[in-house]
């Protein structure tokens, strides 16, 4: 039986950089190749990952944000008013090395200044027959890294504004792609996971934030943004924990706001990590409506020791006794290349692991 997205074996989008490709970034910013030439070169590299993920039985397929610098990087570009600065908060990793990364940068009113990927999805949709799904960051990464520090008071002294506009960029970016034919888009989004973690809302207390009043804030953004949204496409949101150089940013369950997030968000399905003790249980999965399904991130993209098959099944049996199994699927629990450098693993082993994905679908649903 044919499915409709998502499907049971499902990746989240990011795959890593071909050398090809890494050498040709790096040649395009010290000016040795034109736009075009470097722009061939993604071509090329797009239309080998796409056969990639079709040879390994994918349903859904992506371009590995092959034309991105990071999975935020194309909206600073295609949105008036963005700009980048260093983010409030710090990646990391078990041993308690600390990573700093830069975020987005409100300096003045925001406008899409047309089509922010509808490009990529174009070239995507050419490259193949199977379902193209685009991804883009969630509206809250627009803002939570920075807070209202992140948002130019001369621009904006009145932060509602702020957040219509922003939701206008949004709607108008939903448009331009279902015009070219988008009916599966996924939302990228860390600050929901944050807001689960403990240390993170005792240090916006500190900063003078309530971490309750940007949830509900998130959600009317979200939601907001998705308003008069095509029947027929599907939407997903990715609840990430962070995702850099092999690094997280929190940790925690989806306990304290799973409820809420599960059944006020107007989206169709979540893509939930649960790669390591850090994720939580299945429990809140119980929260899960009836009309709405959840992805579970099972196999780590963060590491290249590849997982056991039968693991991940007894985990599966173990996620269905909170939500049914017809309404799960399976996936990696984040890309493997939020940005150009990847995370630790190398080619063969996303292979290896993307190939589990599907053979484990296989296996529990008969069917990718």
């Amino acid at each position: 039986m044919k499915m409709n997205p998502p499907f049971r074996a499902e990746h989240i989008g990011s795959l890593l950089r071909p050398t090809q490709l890494i050498e040709g970034h790096r040649a395009f910013a010290n000016g040795a190749i034109d736009e075009a030439e470097f722009r061939a070169i993604q071509d090329t590299c797009i239309r080998d990952v796409v056969h990639l993920q079709e040879d390994i039985g994918l349903e859904s397929i992506t371009d590995g944000e092959f034309r991105r610098g990071s999975y935020w990087s194309h909206f600073i570009k295609g949105v008036e008013g963005f700009t980048v600065r260093d983010a409030l908060h710090t990646f990391r990793d078990e041993q308690g090395n600390e990573l700093k990364f830069t975020a987005p940068h409100t300096e003045g009113k925001l406008r899409n200044k047309g089509g922010i990927s509808t490009a990529e999805f174009q070239f995507l949709k050419s490259a193949t027959k199977r379902t193209p799904k685009i991804t883009m960051p969630s509206p809250p990464t627009m803002h939570f890294w920075r807070g209202r520090k992140g948002v130019s008071p001369e621009a904006y002294p009145d932060l509602d504004q702020f957040f219509q506009d922003l939701t206008n960029v949004y709607r108008e970016e939903i448009a331009h792609l279902a015009g070219v034919g988008a009916r599966y888009i996924q939302m990228d989004d860390v600050p929901f996971a944050m807001l689960c973690d403990t240390n993170v809302r005792e240090q916006l207390h500190r900063d003078g934030e309530d971490a309750t009043a940007l949830i509900n804030r998130y959600i009317r953004l979200i939601n907001d943004s998705l308003q008069g949204i095509s029947p027929e496409m599907t939407v997903g949101l990715h609840i990430c924990r962070g995702n850099y150089k092999g690094k997280w940013l929190s940790k925690g369950g989806y306990d304290a706001f799973a409820d809420q997030l599960f059944n006020s968000l107007n989206v169709d399905v979540f893509f939930l990590e649960y790669d390591s003790p850090r994720a939580g249980g299945f429990s809140v999965l119980k929260y899960l409506p009836k009309n709405k399904r959840a992805v579970l991130g099972l196999v780590s993209s963060k590491k290249p020791a590849l997982e056991s098959g039968a693991d991940l099944k007894h985990r599966i049996e173990e996620a269905s006794r909170f939500a049914s199994l017809e309404r799960l699927s399976i996936s990696p629990q984040c890309g493997f290349a939020s940005t150009v450098a990847g995370n630790p693993l190398k080619v063969n082993d996303e292979e290896k692991k993307l190939r589990l994905v599907v053979e484990t679908a296989r296996d529990v649903w008969g069917q990718t």
